[in-house]
């Protein structure tokens, strides 16, 4: 397999720097994208940002795959939770294909989750992270990590 090819200018070029580059960027829009969405509580807006076989994996939960299941969520997430994601840091791959972002959940629970507790307006803060696969510019995968002992020990204490 050939490695890089030495320029005349005795730098090193890479195979397709211009395109990686560009293909970090769409990424990085695309993920910022869907977060503004998220942040402005516009479901439709997160819906445009992925694909329509979305694999949306739950933190310890289930996966839901499709549009139509990931509408089902945005849609219960409104009204069960108010949430803000902050202090966003967006981590792309070379070829813009996986992505990653680690940000800090500020929220209020409004309507009680089954087997979660009550729902009584208590606020939280709680650092998260996702993990995304792109293609065609849009969002095919995304994993969400926080800590739900932390999150029950807020809600419930507050």
């Amino acid at each position: 397999m050939p490695g890089p090819r030495a320029t005349n200018t005795g730098s090193v070029a890479l195979k397709g720097p211009k395109m990686s580059a560009d293909a970090r960027a769409a990424a990085i829009a695309t993920v910022n994208a869907y977060y503004a969405a998220f942040n402005s509580g516009n479901a439709a807006g997160m819906l445009a940002a992925v694909t329509d076989d979305i694999e949306h994996r739950v933190n310890e939960g289930g996966i839901r795959r499709g549009k139509e299941k990931f509408a089902e969520f945005c849609s219960h997430m409104g009204v069960s939770y108010r949430e803000e994601l902050r202090d966003i840091v967006v981590f792309v791959n070379e070829d813009g294909t996986r992505a990653a972002a680690e940000f800090t959940v500020h929220g209020t629970y409004l309507k009680t989750d089954p087997g979660l507790p009550e729902a009584k307006g208590q606020t939280y803060i709680l650092p998260a992270g996702s993990f995304f696969d792109l293609k065609g510019g849009k969002i095919s995968r995304v994993t969400t990590f926080y800590n739900l002992n932390d999150w029950v020990a807020q809600v419930s204490n507050g």
